[in-house]
């Protein structure tokens, strides 16, 4: 494999693995992050969160990372893999991100 494939498959886990964890612990989830499949829809029929749950996830995105997510751009939470592409899109752009 690529060494910067191999680095950037590494740092999406790793963006996946904080992404599970911090829903876990904000939303008070009796999931382990391996319970938590990255493509489960998290408004509505899957985990089922409603409009709080969404601004905790959102507040917990932007601490985590250090990212800003725009009120009209709650299409980011479809999923785990949704949030996690916007993460790594922002991190390309040349916003630090922390995990």
């Amino acid at each position: 494999m690529d060494l910067e494939l191999e680095k950037t498959v590494e740092a999406r886990a790793a963006v996946l693995k904080t992404i599970k964890e911090d829903l876990i612990t904000r939303l008070n989830l009796a999931y382990e992050p391996d319970d938590l499949h990255e493509d489960i829809s998290l408004l509505g029929s899957g985990l089922g969160l409603d409009s709080l749950d969404a601004l905790e996830v959102i507040l917990g995105i932007e601490h985590s990372f250090g990212v800003k997510i725009a009120d009209d751009n709650i299409g980011i939470l479809r999923s785990i893999n949704t949030i996690a592409d916007y993460v790594m899109a922002e991190k390309e752009k040349g916003q630090e991100v922390q995990s």
